[in-house]
């Protein structure tokens, strides 16, 4: 039988109510006392109702965290510090892959709001789910516009359009394209083709850019990197907006028997550790996704404080270009 917490208060020899004041942190209680209940505790194999806890202390210490998908290198590093640094602040994260859908993501809210988690962390694309809104709710956005009253942690996209742009210029590239997402998105992220057209008009330079309705899937980057390279055979640079859409041009331009860098110059964006690891060689615009994670979580928590200032809706945090080899 699954024991009890008066259980645990009979066998150290004190009362319940001193048994949940040492869980709770609430009230003095002596060092012996606190060693007589964990040895009790142990013997009885008891674990806390955090349940119970949360009512008692008006907090779940649950962080909800709604991302497309943690397939993604970016996305999965992302997740990696997010849950690591709330493990350090004692919070436990419950994860949510919405696969851009508006309907996933819908559900996924509401299921965290049911589970009265203490706020959430949004990364992903869709703008205007009523559910954020709601004022008693701690919402922290990383990348994302979701509303005009919701703050959002980026890394500085336009500087690392420029890097990149730049990059493939110095690098003799005369006809640049750009993989990019779906304009209609509201995302910081489209600052990167923003600085891409911006630097490219002001060099007189030729370029178009390639929306890619799915960006995170790799079919649907291979049809639109095979039409772009069908219809500009004179492009000799190209801009990724993420490291894995820069991994298939460089898969379909081996297939076409193009030489990286000699006859096509490619940079990309994240420079995740897995990125790192499997594509050494690969020119990209690192983000910091570290410094990213955290800024969110530290703003996410003065939000549940209720310490949050409203001056500070976005944190724009900086890039830096890796100078790999293929461009």
């Amino acid at each position: 039988m699954k024991a009890k917490l008066e259980d645990v208060a009979k066998l150290a020899g004190v009362s319940p109510t001193t048994v949940s004041r040492m869980m709770n942190n609430r009230g003095y209680v002596s060092e012996a006392t606190k060693t007589k209940v964990r040895s009790a505790m142990e013997e009885l194999n008891y674990f806390p109702n955090d349940i119970a806890r949360s009512l008692f202390n008006k907090r779940t210490n649950l962080i909800g965290l709604i991302l497309p998908t943690t397939a993604n290198p970016f996305f999965g590093e992302l997740t990696f510090h997010i849950e690591n640094l709330c493990a350090a602040h004692g919070l436990k994260v419950l994860l949510c892959n919405s696969l851009n859908r508006i309907d996933k993501e819908e559900q996924y809210a509401e299921m965290l709001m049911r589970n009265q988690v203490d706020g959430i962390i949004v990364g992903t694309h869709n703008r205007g789910i009523l559910n954020y809104k709601r004022a008693n709710l701690a919402v922290v956005a990383i990348d994302r516009y979701l509303s005009e009253t919701i703050p959002v942690v980026s890394s500085d996209n336009y500087e690392g359009g420029r890097l990149a742009t730049q990059r493939l210029i110095d690098r003799g590239c005369r006809y640049i394209l750009h993989f990019n997402g779906p304009a209609e998105l509201e995302t910081p992220a489209q600052l990167r083709r923003q600085a891409f057209e911006d630097i490219m008009q002001q060099q007189g330079l030729p370029h178009d850019t390639y929306e890619m309705e799915l960006p995170l899937d790799r079919e649907d980057q291979l049809a639109v990197i095979r039409r772009a390279l069908d219809e500009h055979p004179e492009v000799d640079g190209i801009f990724a907006s993420n490291d894995m859409i820069a991994a298939s041009v460089i898969y379909e331009a081996g297939n076409r028997g193009m030489s990286i860098p000699d006859d096509l110059k490619v940079v990309g964006y994240d420079g995740t550790a897995v990125t790192s690891s499997l594509m050494p060689q690969l020119t990209t615009i690192r983000q910091p996704i570290e410094a990213i994670a955290n800024t969110a979580i530290t703003m996410l928590l003065r939000e549940i404080e209720g310490e949050f200032d409203d001056t500070a809706r976005q944190i724009v945090l900086p890039v830096e270009l890796y100078e790999g080899t293929t461009a």
